[in-house]
């Protein structure tokens, strides 16, 4: 299986906190983590959950997108705070056959399983952040677009 290794860029996260004069240990508590665990997503040690991420972007107010760089602009309305797995699936499916993909060639070219992108797209699990964004920077599609939280593609 091949394996495709995009960087995910959490700096943002701390850029956030800081300029909103707020310690680890608060977004810790308020995601409900250990200061320590809160401390290796801002040192990109760590991925964050695509849970706990959400979290984070209802609570700045910002996209997914902007926390993770993809774009510049925090002022993007965001129409669902909360990630529903099925919407979800139903999106990774729609840029799956938007880009004339089998499940199995979508999982080859992320590195994946065939197995794993079927519980997505049926709304079994949610995608993973990783494959998430995978998907996202391969196809040049916006996080906020593939998890919900702004208008179907």
């Amino acid at each position: 299986m091949k394996s495709y290794n995009y960087e995910l860029d959490f700096s943002r996260i701390k850029d956030i906190r800081i300029k909103r004069n707020l310690s680890q240990k608060e977004i810790a508590d308020y995601l409900n983590i250990n200061q320590s665990t809160y401390s290796k997503f801002e040192l990109n040690k760590a991925t964050i959950p695509i849970e706990l991420l959400n979290k984070l972007s209802n609570y700045y107010n910002v996209s997914l997108d902007y926390l993770l760089k993809i774009t510049d602009n925090p002022d993007i309305t965001i129409k669902n705070k909360e990630i529903d797995k099925k919407l979800v699936g139903e999106n990774l499916k729609k840029i799956r056959k938007d880009n004339k993909l089998y499940q199995e060639t979508l999982a080859k070219e992320i590195g994946t399983s065939h197995s794993l992108i079927s519980e997505y797209e049926s709304g079994k699990k949610l995608v993973s952040l990783t494959y998430g964004y995978a998907i996202c920077m391969r196809y040049h599609i916006s996080l906020d677009v593939l998890y919900g939280k702004i208008k179907h593609l």
